[in-house]
């Protein structure tokens, strides 16, 4: 069984940073290109970023360039997202997917206010 749970997110203020951590289970890690996409309310949900099988390969949409990090830990099945110098446009519930297949859990909700 697939599973994908995402953790870290939380209140945060204008400029500040977050680290969004995904755990998964019940397929091989490795074997696949991962995302991060989010949905803000209201919104359709936004892929955000993806990272390739080994991590040598990374690409984000213009939203977030510059100021997110995506990466991986394939011995741990882990994914990462590195969230600096957030605005108040990042508020949203973040997702981790197989790139590719629309299958996420339950994400973790990200708010920045001041």
């Amino acid at each position: 069984q697939v599973q994908l749970v995402e953790s870290g997110g939380a209140l945060a203020q204008p400029g500040g940073s977050l680290k969004l951590s995904c755990a998964t289970s019940g397929f091989d890690f490795s074997a696949y290109a991962m995302d991060w996409a989010r949905q803000a309310p209201g919104k359709e949900r936004e892929w955000i970023a993806t990272i390739w099988h080994q991590g040598t390969i990374t690409s984000y949409a213009d939203s977030v360039s510059g100021r997110f990090t995506i990466s991986r830990d394939n011995a741990k099945n882990m994914l990462y997202l590195q969230m600096d110098n957030l605005t108040l446009r990042d508020t949203a519930i973040y997702y981790c997917l197989r790139t590719g297949i629309n299958e996420r859990g339950r994400g973790t909700q990200v708010t920045v206010s001041s």
